[in-house]
């Protein structure tokens, strides 16, 4: 079987922006909502049969203490926020298994997720729908994917390869130098895609590069 993890943030947020308002009998937004339940039934209705969405219930994180720039919530549209909450009990009333974070993120339920899944041997192949360059790392050969819904690329681990120059253990490495703007890190002066990639395709990780190139 495959395990279908679902990045509820990103998800909710690409219905928002694309779909016309819609309101409910209380005068709630909720027409990203209706998307992205549409988006899930419809997996189901592709074959789909084990799906689990994670979101950020609360967009900051323990992160947010650990960088001061790291992303927030500031600058999101109310009527975003306000359909998390709404998204999950809707998801959980259909049926499907919902991960509210608070303290930790989408991204690490995800990840965590995909590692437990891929150690059960019922599991033919483990598939993260999101397009977040940071779960690039979870990708492990073609057993760990990573499917981008809206473009419909799946990369596996020559994926990620062919994508980012490096493989999925550096990518952390590699965004720590590129940066990273949608969570607000902004990477290092002097390093760019093809010097990150070139130097990590060597050495693996930041704690591996000599002085003299840092």
């Amino acid at each position: 079987m495959d395990v279908y993890l679902v990045d509820g943030t990103y998800e909710l947020f690409r219905h928002y922006y694309a779909l016309p308002s819609a309101r409910d009998e209380n005068g709630r937004e909720v027409a990203a909502v209706r998307g992205v339940l549409s988006s899930v039934l419809g997996m189901i209705r592709g074959g789909a049969t084990h799906i689990a969405v994670a979101t950020d219930h609360v967009i900051e994180s323990f992160r947010n203490a650990l960088w001061a720039g790291y992303k927030t919530s500031e600058g999101v549209e109310p009527d975003l926020l306000a359909q998390f909450p709404i998204l999950e009990s809707v998801l959980s009333a259909a049926g499907i298994v919902v991960w509210p974070m608070v303290e930790f993120e989408a991204d690490d339920a995800l990840a965590a997720a995909a590692v437990q899944a891929a150690r059960d041997a019922r599991v033919e192949r483990v598939i993260l729908c999101t397009p977040d360059k940071d779960l690039a790392q979870s990708v492990r050969g073609t057993r760990i994917v990573q499917l981008n819904r809206r473009t419909r690329v799946t990369l596996d681990e020559r994926g990620v390869i062919q994508k980012f120059g490096v493989s999925p253990e550096s990518i952390p490495d590699y965004l720590a130098l590129v940066g990273d703007s949608a969570d607000g890190y902004p990477g290092l002066r002097g390093w760019g895609a093809k010097s990150s990639a070139a130097v990590l395709a060597k050495y693996g990780h930041l704690e591996s590069i000599p002085e003299d190139w840092r």
